[in-house]
């Protein structure tokens, strides 16, 4: 007899526990190996996560909706259907089935998401760490989503060129391909389920608004909600100070006008200008370490976004510095809708070099940004104001100017090095922000 533990997974190096969103499988459902099975909210992100095992979903331990900490088993994968009523049973008894998976990579799951950066496996607490396994292996990647509509049109999915994260399928690929191809190859729609009978492939629900509060209400935090409280607690462990800059943004501005209609964002010019200064200040962009100044080899501007249900995520612009200022407003626009809808991968929002936090569209004057862990220095930007200003002749003239606020880890940033940077961000944003479309 072969049963099979699925464990929670670890999705993240900071994920601790995940929510279960949904099940792509119902209990006794066959199970292919590289199959998705579940839905798992980890800190920031919904993932598809897949079966190493063919079988069947014997039992669910943890419904959806449900919470459970990392290596915590969170469902049962029977080899035979005449295993499933065995397996079932020792679910109610809270028996360990055997054999037990031996190594994190038997562990009965993995992320439908690669990261080469954190273990695509989780292994109970008490096992090894878990090795590292590409979820390639020859195998078309797609979303179930995809694989649904693939299966609706009768499109070979190894057709297909995915536009997703690591050439992943989507469902946007299949509904492409089946426009060009319902002339030639009609298909006859399924026949509707009854509504008693959900539909088992899960399907990504818009992320829900924030609880209206009732007062006197507690309302509990959501997993994004408590993984700031944990950043921000470790943030106090820091050193920091701040400094302020009044920078004239006339120029910036003409520049915003003239590429709006091109797609390009406030957001992507300010990204870029940030990118560019930090070239000629490599330590601003560093981070401490107990072994000494830790210098990034890229610089990844994180830039802080609000999510409708409540948190903070920060999406990060990768070479921001390496990167056309056309094809950054272009990643922005795809990194902020991916953040709404919870698919960011982890390396889209965890690999931050330096933050951006931008609260000028709400009018905000000035304010101070926490520094989030990790990283040397966070930028808080205001609004741009038109004001009365003294010219250098001596005049007295309107320029649009915007507060600016660093800070930085005292650790290995002083003073001085954060007034240089910023004098060179308003140099440049003064008076060369053509610059930037080069």
């Amino acid at each position: 007899m072969t049963i099979h533990e699925v464990f929670m997974p670890a999705l993240s190096s900071t994920m601790t526990e995940g929510k279960i969103v949904s099940w792509a499988k119902s209990p006794g459902d066959k199970v292919e190996k590289g199959e998705t099975v579940v839905i798992v909210e980890s800190d920031k992100a919904d993932m598809d996560v897949e079966s190493f095992y063919e079988g069947y979903l014997a039992t669910i331990i943890v419904e959806a909706g449900g919470v459970a900490p990392v290596g915590d088993a969170i469902a049962l994968i029977a080899e035979t259907e005449a295993e499933i009523e065995t397996a079932k049973q020792q679910s109610t008894k809270n028996s360990t089935p055997q054999p037990v998976a031996a190594n994190a990579s038997e562990a009965g799951l993995r992320t439908g998401y690669a990261n080469p950066q954190s273990p695509e496996v989780s292994a109970p607490a008490t096992a090894p760490a878990a090795q590292q396994i590409s979820r390639n292996n020859g195998r078309t990647i797609a979303s179930p989503r995809a694989r649904k509509l693939a299966k609706e049109h009768k499109i070979d999915l190894s057709t297909l060129q995915g536009s997703g994260p690591h050439g992943r399928i989507v469902a946007e690929d299949v509904e492409s391909a089946a426009g060009g191809t319902k002339r030639s190859t009609p298909t006859v729609p399924a026949p509707a389920a009854p509504q008693s009978t959900p539909a088992p492939t899960p399907q990504r629900a818009p992320t829900p608004a924030a609880p209206v509060a009732v007062p006197g209400e507690v309302v509990p935090l959501n997993t994004l909600q408590n993984v700031v409280v944990r950043t921000m607690v470790a943030s106090l462990q820091v050193p920091t100070y701040r400094v302020g800059y009044t920078i004239t943004t006339d120029n910036l501005d003409k520049l915003y006008k003239q590429t709006k209609s091109k797609g390009v964002t406030m957001t992507a010019l300010l990204a870029k200008a940030i990118a560019l200064t930090l070239e000629k200040h490599p330590l601003v962009n560093s981070s401490y370490t107990e072994q000494g100044v830790a210098y990034h080899s890229s610089i990844n501007v994180a830039v802080a976004v609000a999510m409708d249900d409540g948190g903070l995520i920060t999406p990060v612009l990768q070479n921001a510095n390496q990167a056309d200022l056309y094809s950054l407003s272009r990643t922005w626009k795809d990194l902020v809708d991916r953040a709404r809808t919870k698919q960011l991968q982890p390396e889209e929002y965890s690999s931050g070099t330096f933050t951006l936090s931008n609260l000028g569209m709400f009018g905000v004057d000035r304010f101070d940004a926490i520094l989030p862990p990790g990283q040397g220095a966070i930028l808080a930007v205001g609004a741009s104001r038109p004001q009365v200003v003294a010219t250098e002749e001596g005049l007295l003239g309107v320029r649009r100017q915007m507060q600016v606020n660093i800070t930085c880890d005292h650790r290995m940033i002083y003073g001085a090095h954060a007034a240089a940077f910023l004098k060179d961000l308003a140099k440049l944003i003064e008076n060369n922000p053509q610059s930037l479309t080069l």
